[in-house]
C-alpha cells in the first residue's frame, strides 16, 4: 500500500503523517471496528491512493432453520405439479443478501427487463440488481454461479443491510 514516499516531499513516507489512513496501526483499528460492529466492507481514499477492506462476503449460505420465505408468484398455470417448481431450500441453495442499506432496483431503468429472472443461469460477475444509497447507484454482482430460484425483494423497495434478495441454486 505504501508507495515509498514518491508523492510526499521532504523524504517522509506515507505512514509518517499523523492523519494517514493507510498507516498499519490505523488499518488494524479499522479492522477491529469492522469486527466489533459487524461491518463487511470499508472503502478508504486518500489523494489518489485507495484501499478496500472486506470481511467475509455479501453472499451467505441460507440457514436451514429459517421459516420459508414468501414464494414467488408462479408464472405457470395453477395445475402445474409441485415437482416442476425449483427448490428454494437445501444445502445447494445460496442466499444473496444486501451488502448495504438503500433502495433495491431489479432493473436498470423502468422500461427495461429485470437484471435477472427466476430460472435464469448466472455467473459470479452477473449484475443481479442495483442498490441506490445516498444518490449513488451501486451495481451488485451475484458473487456466485448457478440458477436463480427466487427473487425476494420488490423493485424500488427500501432494504436494510443483510436482507435476503435472491436465492440461487449452485448445483444447477
Amino acid at each position: 500500500m505504501k508507495s515509498g514516499g514518491e508523492k510526499h516531499s521532504g523524504g517522509k513516507s506515507e505512514g509518517d503523517s499523523p492523519g494517514d489512513v493507510f498507516e498499519l496501526d490505523r488499518l488494524r483499528q479499522l479492522i477491529e471496528l469492522m469486527e466489533t460492529h459487524d461491518l463487511t466492507e470499508i472503502n478508504l481514499r486518500q489523494g489518489s491512493e485507495k484501499v478496500k477492506l472486506r470481511r467475509g462476503s455479501a453472499v451467505a449460505m441460507a440457514p436451514m432453520s429459517v421459516a420459508p420465505a414468501a414464494a414467488p408468484v408462479p408464472q405457470a398455470p395453477a395445475a402445474a405439479t409441485p415437482a416442476a417448481a425449483p427448490a428454494t431450500e437445501g444445502a445447494h441453495i445460496v442466499t444473496i443478501k444486501a451488502p448495504m442499506v438503500g433502495t433495491f432496483y431489479a432493473r436498470p431503468n423502468p422500461e427495461s427487463e429485470p437484471f435477472v429472472k427466476v430460472g435464469q443461469r448466472i455467473s459470479a460477475d452477473t449484475v443481479v440488481c442495483i442498490i441506490e444509497a445516498m444518490k449513488v447507484f451501486n451495481e451488485i454482482p451475484a458473487e456466485v454461479s448457478g440458477q436463480v430460484v427466487a427473487v425476494l425483494a420488490d423493485d424500488q423497495q427500501a432494504i436494510d443491510f443483510g436482507r435476503p434478495l435472491f436465492k440461487v441454486d449452485t448445483s444447477a
